[in-house]
């Protein structure tokens, strides 16, 4: 048995389950990210009971972190009774809003949207009436292999359309990312498995502004916020900070504009680090900061998607020197499977 607290709930673990596999299985929303031991979204502190991890990375759980009680519950498979305290949750959605599972998929389109980014486009096959709220993930399931490999990918897109849009960064050697594309094994036509949704990253409600800041892939899901934004009409002022190093490497710039021309107060701002040009340089981190520091969104609410060395700058710099909390920054770390040392 496991129980966290302070909120109270308790749940059943299998003994071949990790305890946020326990928690989704019986429904419940913990705080989660990468879900591989690397972004520290669901570190938590153990109140009682004894653990053992599977492997992660020692970034995201130091040895002295674990010594003094704290770990990662996507690794920690329980020894005895637990009681987890839980270092974040979010008292209004505990409870999943679209249950996990698993589905089937046809590649409908595979789009070169830079010289490392594309996009694909995969209609669902089953199950029907798939669903995720958007900021959220599907892990893909790597073709041709016998074990259990898969790599995770945030939606780009809204629901209800019976489609995943996916925006992919490719890496040299890249277990999916490689297959993808020109010369690639996946291809037009070609089924794939998936898992899903993941994620707690989500747009708060309210009238607040909203300041969305992205790197790399960490557009995708980026996108789909902004994309339910203009769906809502919604009359927030809103501002998109995206971090590139070139300017060859900015994608969907016609789509982001089309998507911000339906809203009453928005400006997309590409800043650029490795180039001068007449627009924004620098890191976006820092150019996130200037804003707030400038008065232009007042007491904003933040999504960010990225690199993890990118999210941890900004949150440092928006709690510590401008007042945000932290509770006001939904994030998803982009991980790569090999990223960190482990244990």
């Amino acid at each position: 048995m496991i129980k966290f607290e302070p909120i109270g709930i308790e749940v059943e673990c299998d003994e071949d389950e990790t305890v946020l596999d326990a928690s989704f299985r019986e429904g419940w929303n913990l705080v989660h990210g990468c879900r591989e031991g690397q972004c520290t979204a669901c570190k938590s502190f153990l109140l009682e009971g004894e653990v053992s991890l599977e492997p992660y990375s020692t970034h995201a759980l130091s040895e002295s972190e674990e010594a003094q009680g704290y770990t990662l519950l996507c690794r920690a498979m329980p020894d005895s009774d637990l009681v987890v305290e839980l270092l974040h949750f979010d008292p209004d959605n505990l409870r999943l809003a679209h249950p996990i599972g698993d589905g089937r998929a046809r590649v409908a389109a595979i789009e070169e949207l830079t010289a490392e980014i594309v996009r694909l486009r995969l209609e669902v096959l089953e199950p029907a009436g798939f669903s995720f709220t958007p900021g959220q993930y599907v892990d893909l399931w790597v073709p041709g292999t016998d074990g259990d490999e898969r790599r995770s990918y945030s939606l780009a897109n809204l629901p209800g359309d019976g489609v995943l849009e996916l925006v992919i960064r490719r890496y040299a050697g890249g277990r999916f990312s490689g297959m993808v594309g020109v010369a690639g094994q996946v291809g037009v036509g070609d089924e794939l498995r998936f898992t899903g949704p993941y994620g707690t990253m989500a747009l708060r409600p309210g009238e607040r502004p909203v300041l969305l800041v992205a790197g790399g892939s960490g557009i995708g899901p980026i996108l789909s916020l902004l994309r339910e934004l203009a769906a809502a009409g919604t009359a927030r002022p809103v501002r998109f900070l995206y971090g590139a190093r070139r300017e060859a490497d900015l994608p969907l710039r016609e789509e982001i504009a089309e998507l911000g021309a339906q809203l009453a107060d928005f400006a997309f701002v590409p800043v650029l680090s490795e180039q001068s040009w007449d627009g924004a340089t620098g890191l976006v981190h820092e150019a996130a900061a200037r804003l707030v520091a400038d008065g232009e969104l007042v007491d904003p609410v933040v999504c960010t998607c990225g690199p993890p060395p990118m999210i941890e700058a900004l949150i440092a710099v928006l709690t510590g020197r401008h007042g945000i909390a932290e509770g006001d920054i939904a994030f998803d770390k982009f991980t790569t499977a090999a990223a960190g040392e482990t244990v």
